[in-house]
């Protein structure tokens, strides 16, 4: 492994980082251990199925058989170094990818050659599009009957509404598929074991392969000026201009690259690396990354030689310590100097620096701008937090999270681990922020909530294997929401306490009404200065307060906009504090005075079935309270999808294999919330 950074760093136009996107089962571990060995960064293949893969390196991993935590590896190829983070595939763990996107450049999008174009790839490409993060197509497992680039081709462009690019053309089908025509080059390239051979394109392919490059380089040329004019003078493009063209097409997110291959065969895997190095950006080549310093917003390229600034985007405990994951966006950051937490205000020393191989660490004495590492020394930044020099403050936009939408009661099996269980949930939640713990009022039950059934059963596996703590789990409930169905105007609150000393006073006027797509809007219609500005925000942040428990069972409230009106001061008595009080009650009893509605979190579901099984399963999720949104015939099977209640899906896999016979299959996916049933809002 490497321990020296430098050479990384002599060249900013080298350096790539890149993370791997897919669904779930689509092979991006695979495709990571096919590149790392390819690298020469290990000497052996890692297998999902042999539990010897780099970055599935926890015991948690290798038993499921799936990715749960994001891992970064290096490796270098072709003169460029690559930072690349494999991320989890599964709808749970939806929250590490997004903490992965924020500090990528680029990413390889996975799919599935078959499959094409499923739930959580979608999912995935919507959380690379709002981070404006560059991609390029890997259409995967080639050589699994029923493989078709064609359709994978059609269902990117149908679903993800991008125009692909499409630069290799398959040689063989299925069992036969052998390599890849480049289309760029006119090249082919063919494997046989682990034999790569480099050639011209077969005589009988040449023909077709012809008219390929030819809807390729119309396809360029509609999205690109300068392709277009060699190909309106010329009427072709030539293999150098595609190249370029194909380049800013990608860097700006006008079209997707598309390769194909077989990464478990070991098949289209350097042309994969030979197209992140073409045509994703280097650190240089991204936009400068913005942050708010002293209430302005501030600009910083990656420069080595620019103040410090970096983003933390990874919190793991291990036994050796507190790892603090970054990616440096500018200047440099060396062993035993001190650092700020710009959104905390804390200082923190960095006491070692690691360069990350999944589970390996090697430690350097440095890192530089567009380096991704892993630090020893902070104790309390969490992912999100900016750590800068301490002379030029700057916060940089965190990793947005998800609200828990399932949660689950934790007890320690003996009343002597009680503290030991606290303790390690605050150490989960400080690591996740997609899970949170808080006790509940009315039963003093401890609730971990999380992001579905299998992110809860690995946050608490985790806690037994790591902690060795005998743990009992109550039956998995989902997480409500209320809303204002009509709200109420001109809701006068007025708080006033006296109980010697300075007193209180505040008086608030609250209109209340229902607000769609946002959680929470706040507005002032005050004049004449009744109510100063400063009191203006401290009924702002109460009516915040107000909403983490609504009137109907304690839930959070969501959807809801609060303008204030009209109000009134005391000379002496009125504070910030007394109009954060007023805020928060004041809301409280608006909420009790308005009609409220219970929301519960609904999930897209997608089960592919056989035929013969389709009307048992529809029957199944008619009862769950699903909705059929679509169906589509595949070969000797049907795909399903529906809205079904999250409350509902509980225990669904047992469910779908029983009607199946084992055949049948699921994904889910959170969409968001719809009102439940007035009968579950009495219960």
């Amino acid at each position: 492994m490497r321990t020296n950074l430098d050479h990384r760093q002599q060249n900013l136009s080298g350096l790539r980082n890149v993370g791997i996107l897919a669904h779930v089962d689509a092979g991006k571990t695979t495709v990571t251990e096919r590149i790392l060995y390819l690298t020469g960064t290990t000497h052996k293949r890692g297998e999902v199925h042999d539990g010897t893969t780099v970055t599935d390196f926890d015991s948690q991993e290798r038993d499921r058989g799936i990715t749960i935590f994001a891992a970064a590896v290096s490796c270098d190829w072709v003169g460029h170094s690559i930072n690349l983070i494999d991320t989890p595939g599964h709808v749970d763990f939806s929250d590490e990818v997004e903490r992965s996107l924020r500090v990528l450049d680029g990413a390889v999008a996975l799919f599935d050659a078959v499959a094409g174009v499923e739930p959580q790839s979608e999912s995935v490409w919507r959380q690379a599009d709002r981070h404006g993060v560059p991609r390029i197509a890997f259409v995967n497992k080639m050589d699994r009957p029923g493989a078709d680039l064609d359709a994978a081709v059609a269902s990117i462009r149908e679903r993800l509404h991008v125009t692909p690019l499409v630069v290799q053309m398959p040689i063989g089908t299925e069992a036969e598929f052998s390599g890849v025509i480049n289309l760029i080059t006119m090249r082919a390239y063919v494997w046989s074991d682990d034999t790569f051979a480099d050639g011209p394109v077969p005589e009988a392919l040449r023909e077709q392969a012809m008219r390929q490059r030819r809807l390729l380089e119309e396809a360029v040329a509609e999205l690109h000026p300068v392709a277009l004019d060699e190909f309106s003078a010329r009427s072709t493009v030539s293999s150098e201009t595609l190249a370029v063209a194909l380049r800013d097409l990608t860097r700006s997110g006008t079209g997707v690259v598309v390769l194909c291959g077989s990464a478990y065969r070991n098949r289209g895997i350097e042309p994969l690396l030979d197209a992140v190095v073409a045509y994703l950006p280097s650190p240089e080549e991204v936009p400068p990354v913005r942050g708010i310093s002293d209430g302005a917003v501030q600009e910083r390229a990656a420069d080595p030689t620019a103040p410090f600034a970096a983003l933390v985007f990874k919190v793991n405990s291990t036994a050796t310590g507190r790892l603090t994951y970054l990616r440096v966006y500018s200047g440099t950051i060396r062993k035993g100097e001190t650092v700020v937490d710009a959104g905390m205000g804390r200082t923190e020393r960095i006491s070692r620096i690691l360069r990350v191989q999944a589970d390996q660490h090697a430690e350097v004495q440095q890192a530089f701008a567009g380096d991704i590492v892993a630090v020893v020394g902070p104790k309390s930044a969490r992912s999100g937090a900016t750590l800068c020099a301490p002379a030029a403050p700057l916060v940089l936009e965190p990793p947005a999270v998800a609200d828990p939408v399932v949660s689950v009661a934790v007890e320690a099996r003996r009343s002597a681990d009680t503290d030991r269980l606290a303790s390690a949930l605050a150490r989960l939640a400080d690591e996740d922020l997609s899970l949170t713990v808080r006790t509940d009022s009315e039963t003093g039950q401890t609730l971990l909530s999380g992001m579905g059934e299998l992110h809860l059963e690995v946050a608490v596996e985790k806690v037994r294997r790591a902690h060795g703590l005998e743990v009992g789990v109550g039956r998995p409930q989902v997480t409500y929401r209320e809303t204002v169905a009509r709200g109420v105007s001109g809701l006068v609150y007025r708080h006033v306490k006296q109980d010697g000393g300075a007193g209180q006073f505040a008086q608030i006027t609250l209109d209340v009404e229902a607000l769609e797509g946002e959680d929470f809007a706040f507005g002032s219609v005050v004049v004449g200065g009744r109510v100063p500005q400063e009191y203006v925000r401290a009924v702002e942040a109460g009516c915040r307060d107000a909403l983490a428990e609504g009137p109907l069972g304690g839930h959070r409230v969501t959807g809801v906009r609060v303008t204030l009106t009209d109000g009134a001061t005391h000379s002496k008595d009125s504070s910030e504090l007394a109009f954060r009080t007023a805020g928060r009650l004041g809301l409280r009893e608006a909420l009790r005075a308005s009609a409220m509605v219970l929301l519960e979190p609904v999930a897209e579901v997608t089960a592919t079935v056989p035929e013969d099984a389709m009307g048992g399963v529809l029957g199944d999720l008619a009862a769950r309270r699903g909705r059929i949104t679509g169906t589509t015939a595949r070969p000797g099977t049907m795909v399903i999808v529906a809205t079904v209640p999250l409350a509902e899906l509980f225990g669904y896999a047992t469910q779908l294999r029983s009607r199946t016979q084992g055949r049948g299959t699921f994904t889910t996916r959170t969409t968001g919330y719809a009102p439940a049933p007035a009968a579950r809002s009495e219960e």
